[in-house]
């Protein structure tokens, strides 16, 4: 990825996506570089254009966000990083999209600011864009009881207790203050159960492990562990 973030904004609102475009442009080191007004148009121009994040609202005409998010991702190539923009943020639609593989969600209402610290962060991707909110939605929506996941047994201890501090929403470097390791030993472990879960990211982690029942709704993150 170059310097400058490049993003594509997708809502069927066409003042919604000026003003997003407004404020983003605005910024040192972000450009919108496309709009589209519908889920299929989304998609066209992510295959055309190849951003680094793409806005996507949920419901949208011809398909929606959801399905939308699902053709980005599985498009060869690499992908972009997948922000929904979103009324309401208790919405199964919202849970839906974090579960085809969006990077997080940020409300319509959302400061300017908050707007400009979502980009460059899933840009960066180095942690879980606004932890609370994605993991009450995963209270709300993806909690089971339900056995162990085979992928567990797999996880080492340090892998685990990495795995419940993502959870928690703790960046890389957060993560090796708590755990008194180096960041390039957390950015290891991170990778390695990416792997092992399957989750395409941050936040598709969380919602293996809530689905999964590695997770406890209302119990994420726990003690640093030493071992394997």
């Amino acid at each position: 990825m170059s310097d400058t973030v490049r993003i594509v904004l997708a809502d069927d609102e066409r003042m919604v996506r000026t003003a997003l475009r407004v404020i983003l442009d605005a910024e040192d080191g972000l450009e919108v570089v496309g709009e589209a007004a519908t889920g299929a148009e989304a998609v066209s121009l992510v295959r055309q254009l190849r951003p680094d994040v793409v806005l996507m609202d949920v419901r949208m005409p011809e398909i929606d966000g959801i399905r939308a998010t699902e053709q980005i991702l599985g498009a060869p190539g690499t992908p972009p990083r997948i922000v929904v923009v979103t009324t309401f943020e208790n919405d199964s639609y919202v849970y839906e999209a974090l579960r085809a593989g969006a990077a997080g969600f940020l409300l319509k209402r959302a400061a300017a600011e908050d707007l400009v610290q979502a980009v460059r962060l899933v840009a960066r991707s180095d942690s879980l864009l606004f932890p609370a909110a994605v993991r009450g939605l995963a209270d709300r929506y993806g909690a089971r009881q339900a056995p162990a996941a085979p992928w567990v047994a797999r996880l080492t201890d340090r892998e685990a207790a990495v795995l419940r501090l993502m959870v928690a929403g703790l960046a890389n470097a957060e993560i090796a203050g708590r755990m008194g390791v180096g960041v390039a030993t957390v950015k290891t472990h991170v990778a390695a159960v990416l792997a092992k879960t399957g989750a395409r990211d941050r936040t598709q982690a969380v919602i293996v492990a809530y689905e999964s029942g590695f997770v406890a709704p209302g119990r994420t993150a726990g003690p640093p562990a030493g071992g394997r």
